[in-house]
């Protein structure tokens, strides 16, 4: 298992902006998360203006002069909004545009038409995962969960063994799979190698929502059976429109980033020359910014006009999909500045001192921090950025393959349990008329499934690439 050399990194460290020994910078962070969790849980407070607080209170604890950490703070922001900012709102409006052109639909109902019987959880965990690729977890819950529904009510199917499924496809692709805010902020933060980590995403992917999905939905059917709440079965988007684009032009659309993403990947290990021309078009064509752009200008035509968007209505759909992320990017954003202070303050030399003299596995310790931060915060966003920050150094010796793996494992232990201080855990509860108890039994335990299958595939993987 790759472990880093301290000599090697510390002609590169940053001059910390604290002298504080490990005993009292770990005291420090223990603080700092503290008082994030207790704004977030006991105050409310919006996830953003948590971390801003907690980032300002880790600094003080930590000895370092007010002026110095507000510099860390707002420089951590700056360039994480910077790295990912753009590729949030891209991906926004190319899920926008997929919802309300009728083509998520599409997708659903041409493959719930091929699905019978034993088949349809293996169905609903393909549609969430398609689907789930360019929209956010919290929209592809509310565009899947109407269809989740109908299907159970229709065929007469139990709810959890539709619905588990739809929601591992959906949490396995908003943890582990660019082009979503946590991944690319993980990458951004270790310097990754996007198409590498976005190809071995997907081979650990398939087989943790086979796990965590079909098969632990038998589990879960049995041990919580509820009826459908028809109350929650809402109007579909296609609904409202008189035609919508085709099976294979919205999946080719939906695809579209991932496939030039993958090709870049492909390029650099066949060619492996920057001086190619080859290599030199793909690295543009598969620029985590020009796939996604080129996706969304090539959803305006594929999904846009054969709904019969006109030019003003496309422009609507666009602006309503800027809208809501607004939270997202303040949360990512802020999430990065308390990761920079994190650094700012050598908290990451201590991780690396901890890491060599506790012989623990970089990979595993990656894990272990973001499921801590998970349990802590109840944001797997936060989980990511947090625990990026804290484990970047980590990779500084690290190879290609296995930086991409630190991400992957950060990613999955972000998942880890999700409770009662998730949005996600209330979300699924009411939309399914499930109690507390319940949602722990089903919800919660397949969070943890998805954490500790990831986690250990990223681990095996570790040792044959």
């Amino acid at each position: 298992m790759t472990r880093l050399s301290v000599e090697m990194l510390a002609a590169d460290a940053v001059e910390p902006i604290t002298s504080a020994g490990h005993a009292h910078l770990g005291i420090a962070v223990l603080a700092g998360i503290a008082v994030i969790v207790l704004l977030i849980t006991k105050f409310k407070l919006h996830a953003f203006l948590a971390l801003t607080v907690g980032s300002l209170a880790l600094g003080a604890f930590a000895g370092a002069p007010l002026d110095k950490a507000i510099t860390s703070f707002t420089a951590g922001l700056g360039s994480t909004v910077a790295g990912v900012g753009v590729l949030i709102a891209l991906g926004a409006i190319l899920g926008k545009l997929l919802a309300d052109s009728g083509g998520a639909d599409q997708i659903v109902d041409t493959i719930l038409g091929k699905a019978r019987g034993r088949a349809m959880p293996w169905a609903m965990v393909l549609i969430a995962s398609v689907i789930g690729l360019p929209l956010f977890f919290e929209v592809g819950i509310v565009l899947l969960i109407p269809v989740v529904l109908m299907v159970a009510k229709r065929g007469n199917y139990s709810l959890m063994r539709i619905g588990i499924p739809a929601l591992a496809g959906l949490s396995v692709m908003h943890g582990l799979i660019p082009p979503h805010p946590g991944p690319l902020v993980a990458i951004d933060a270790v310097k990754a190698n996007l198409g590498v980590t976005l190809a071995l995403g997907v081979v650990v992917a398939i087989p943790t929502v086979i796990i965590a999905g079909p098969l632990f939905s038998k589990l879960a059917a049995r041990w919580v059976d509820v009826p459908v709440p028809e109350r929650m079965i809402a109007t579909r988007p296609s609904e409202e429109l008189d035609r919508r684009p085709g099976f294979g032009v919205t999946l080719a659309t939906v695809l579209l980033p991932v496939v030039l993403m993958l090709s870049k990947a492909l390029v650099d290990i066949v060619v492996d020359d920057p001086a190619h021309t080859v290599q030199r078009v793909f690295d543009v064509i598969g620029s985590p910014l020009i796939a996604l752009l080129a996706a969304v200008l090539v959803g305006m035509f594929t999904l846009g006009r054969p709904a019969g968007f006109t030019r003003g209505r496309l422009a609507e759909t666009v602006e309503k999909g800027l809208g809501p992320i607004a939270g997202i990017l303040l949360i990512v954003g802020a999430g990065g500045g308390f990761k920079q202070t994190l650094i700012d303050s050598g908290v990451g030399q201590m991780i690396l001192d901890i890491s060599r003299d506790w012989s623990i596995p970089a990979l595993l310790l990656a894990w272990l921090i973001a499921v801590a931060i998970r349990l802590a915060t109840g944001s797997a966003t936060v989980a990511t950025v947090s625990a990026a920050g804290l484990v970047a150094p980590l990779a500084a010796d690290m190879s290609t393959t296995h930086t991409a793996l630190l991400v992957l494992a950060i990613g999955a232990g972000s998942l880890f349990l999700s409770h009662v201080n998730d949005a996600g855990f209330w979300l699924v509860k009411e939309y399914f008329g499930l109690s507390v108890g319940q949602n722990l039994k089903t919800w919660s335990v397949m969070e943890c499934v998805i954490s500790v299958v990831a986690g250990a595939l990223v681990l095996l993987l570790s040792l044959v690439v």
